[in-house]
């Protein structure tokens, strides 16, 4: 036994636990390339300050960072937004917009290990570049709802929870939150579900410095769980009119593509992360079991802090570790036994040469083949080839190879016939 192990919140990726990753990295790259993304990726290593400019001084402590032999402070990084804006601020001048791109990083972040969050992951990040109107906040909430559809995943299975930080915005300026106050109110109220109304009003009064009236009217807010429940009571306010206006035509959108039954009003989801400026959103399963499976929204001034470029922007991540934790709970992880196409077996070392060539052919051919590296009983051999999964066996003897054809057996049924060698090469 080894003994060195992996370190703790990594992982091996053992074959089986490859081909589940492969899948669910398949997956998202297919279902990114109908909905006409383009992907892109960058540098695990980045500079420390460029975490820093987009997060605050306070992410370090969840980096893995150091001082590289060049006297630079660097991180692995931890996210693919800043990298995004860094390489977006090169070259966004001469790409036609809207910028439609995605990634799928390996992303590390210092943090305490729990389910559905480890120390390192697999994530598809999937971003909108240089547009500001609703159709491309529609547009990131169908695909990341497709993402998961695409697995089998249906509306008993997941929803995605809809809020707006603009509504918000309004919202708590009607209810009294004075404007230099909104950064700290939203960290706050992101708490609702954890926290609870007289903890949260508590932490308004005391933190934010609102009064009691107010805290209450801020809290209040939350009890309003549809669209028209928040028109019937703050509609009169023009700015919080337009704005429900704007998420109603969001919502239409996502009706016209038939994807309303996964979408639902919530403006619990705050996402507390300074840079949101619009539409938020996190995907969760409906029983309430994991962590966020996906979470992002539109970060239109972003761009121009960290990378320099003045283009609206919009986008989500999707982790590979809660959604395997998910597609596990449900069934739906894909079958890992190994398979192949063909199987060859040499009867004798007088018919090794034969059998290379067809197992070479059958390569050329596009089919998976195995075959003993050693000669040994054709029983063995049979055993050799069950056990891989072979989906069909190949022999050739010297009657075989004399008139050119193989001996091919079909695993599954047990079917059995001579087939010419020529006719088994045909691409």
């Amino acid at each position: 036994m080894s003994k060195f192990k992996a370190l703790p919140g990594f992982r091996d990726f053992y074959p089986d636990d490859f081909a589940v990753r492969a899948h669910i990295v398949g997956t998202w790259r297919e279902v990114a390339r109908r909905y006409g993304f383009q992907e892109y990726d960058g540098p695990p290593l980045e500079p420390l300050e460029l975490y820093v400019e987009k997060s605050g001084p306070e992410i370090v402590q969840q980096l893995y960072n150091f001082t590289d032999k060049g006297g630079r402070e660097v991180a692995m990084r931890p996210e693919m937004t800043p990298t995004l804006a860094r390489m977006a601020g090169a070259r966004a001048g001469g790409i036609p917009k809207p910028i439609k791109w995605f990634s799928v990083p390996q992303l590390f972040r210092y943090e305490r290990q729990q389910r559905g969050r480890l120390r390192e992951h697999f994530q598809l990040n999937l971003d909108i570049l240089g547009e500001e109107g609703v159709a491309a906040d529609a547009e990131l909430l169908a695909a990341a709802v497709d993402m998961l559809r695409a697995f089998g995943l249906t509306a008993a299975d997941f929803v995605a929870r809809v809020s707006d930080r603009r509504l918000l915005r309004a919202l708590l300026l009607h209810a009294g939150t004075p404007e230099d106050q909104l950064t700290l109110v939203y960290n706050i109220v992101d708490k609702l579900e954890r926290e609870g109304r007289e903890r949260l009003i508590a932490r308004l009064t005391g933190e934010a410095g609102l009064t009691e009236e107010a805290a209450g009217a801020v809290v209040d807010i939350f009890r309003h769980r549809e669209l028209d429940a928040v028109r019937e009571a703050y509609g009169a306010d023009p700015e919080v009119a337009a704005e429900l206006a704007r998420m109603a035509e969001c919502f239409a959108m996502l009706e016209a593509m038939g994807l309303r039954d996964y979408v639902r009003f919530d403006l619990t989801i705050v996402r507390g992360l300074a840079y949101y400026t619009g539409i938020v959103f996190e995907l969760f399963d409906t029983r309430g079991e994991l962590r966020a499976i996906c979470g992002g929204g539109r970060y239109d001034d972003l761009l121009k802090r960290v990378g320099g470029t003045d283009l609206p922007a919009l986008g989500f991540g999707m982790g590979d570790v809660v959604l395997r934790e998910l597609l596990a709970d449900r069934g739906l992880l894909p079958e890992t036994a190994r398979r192949v196409d063909f199987y060859v077996i040499a009867v004798t070392e007088a018919e090794r040469s034969a059998a290379l060539s067809l197992v070479h052919g059958l390569r050329d051919a596009g089919h998976s083949v195995e075959y003993g590296f050693r000669v040994q009983g054709v029983g063995k051999q049979m055993k050799a080839a069950s056990a891989l999964g072979a989906a069909r066996v190949a022999v050739l003897g010297a009657d075989e190879v004399a008139a050119g054809v193989a001996n091919v057996k079909t695993m599954e049924t047990g079917e059995e016939r001579r087939v010419p060698v020529e006719e088994l090469l045909r691409p």
